[in-house]
């Protein structure tokens, strides 16, 4: 990573700061701690309170971080409804997607009942859309959560993270899904690999791609071609 990258990174990092309350605790434990030290000899009794309060602190940020993370990947599924973390289910019947002129795969599909194209991109990690549909959807950044750095055409941006309560396409249906909401990517919206994979199998023959969820209805419902 080059010193131009490094510093957009930082610096959309700082610009997230106040609207991120992990990062505000993570700084002010920080400062607590170094407070802490700097207060050992003076003041003993106070310095050793700061410093295992910031311990405890940053302890609890890195644990809320590596749950947040650990929704991204199915192999590491869990719900969490005491946080207000639901679970993530993708259910159904098989979808066909045929491949657009552009040679891309497009669905159309419903955000909490808002109509949205997405790309279906299987190099992206998390399920993002943009401002404008996640507006539309009544979406708002998860409480608490970390911002995801992404690279975008128009440079770094700081992504927050929500859940999405029911995203279905064709005989798709995906509840409680994690997406990203990341400004300046322009008019795309991004089906990402935390839907995919949550697939009982996807795959691409003759220029359709095939999405079968792990459990499917009885009636086998089919949807030929669900392009824009």
């Amino acid at each position: 990573m080059d010193l131009s990258s490094l510093w957009n990174n930082l610096a959309g990092v700082i610009s997230a700061v106040p609207r991120s309350g992990l990062l505000v605790a993570t700084l002010a434990a920080v400062f607590a701690g170094i407070f802490g030290t700097a207060l050992l000899r003076p003041v003993p009794f106070l310095g050793r309170f700061l410093r295992a309060s910031s311990t405890l602190v940053l302890s609890g940020v890195l644990v809320l971080v590596i749950l947040q993370i650990a929704r991204f990947d199915p192999r590491f599924e869990m719900a969490m409804p005491e946080v207000g973390l639901p679970e993530q289910i993708v259910e159904g019947g098989e979808t066909r997607i045929p491949l657009a002129p552009d040679g891309h795969y497009w669905v159309r599909a419903k955000v909490n009942g808002v109509p949205a194209a997405f790309l279906v991109d299987t190099g992206a990690t998390l399920t993002t859309l943009n401002t404008d549909t996640a507006q539309a959807a009544g979406l708002e950044p998860r409480t608490g959560g970390i911002p995801i750095m992404m690279q975008t055409a128009n440079g770094t941006v700081a992504a927050h993270v929500t859940t999405i309560d029911e995203f279905s396409f064709g005989n798709v249906t995906a509840r409680g899904l994690d997406a990203a909401i990341a400004p300046n990517i322009g008019p795309t919206n991004v089906l990402g690999m935390n839907l995919l994979s949550r697939l009982g199998m996807w795959r691409v023959e003759g220029g359709t791609m095939i999405l079968t969820p792990s459990q499917e209805d009885t009636a086998e419902r089919r949807d030929p071609a669900i392009g824009n």
